[in-house]
């Protein structure tokens, strides 16, 4: 069982930073994709952001040149620096890992709390 915890979230003022943190029980770089996700209050859980085991990244439009996605081999732990920030940028934030070792898995952690005031 993979287990995924996350860490980091608050209260930031707009146009304020906070960086979220996700440490996993399993080696982050087996995974084959990881990314982060959100869930607003009244509103569908929507990706922020990914990366794939290559080091690849996408992110959600809203979120582009403001958040960067990361991973720390040391911590194995999966980042979120997060800059910029919006009042809209206020939710739920959910670590996710993917992979197929020894069996497929679709891992989700707790959720941390984003708060931006304006």
């Amino acid at each position: 069982q993979v287990q995924l915890v996350e860490s980091g979230g608050g209260l930031a003022q707009a146009g304020g930073s906070l960086r979220l943190s996700c440490a996993a029980s399993r080696n982050i770089f087996s995974m084959y994709t990881m990314g982060w996700y959100r869930q607003a209050p009244g509103k569908q859980r929507e990706v922020v952001a990914t990366i794939t085991s290559r080091g690849t990244t996408d992110y959600a439009d809203s979120v582009k040149d403001r958040f960067t996605i990361s991973r720390d081999k040391a911590k194995n732990a999966l980042d979120l620096q997060m800059n910029s920030l919006k009042p809209e940028d206020a939710a739920v934030y959910y670590c996710n890992g993917r992979g197929t070792w020894p069996y497929d898995y679709d891992a989700w952690g707790q959720g941390t709390q984003v708060t931006v005031s304006s």
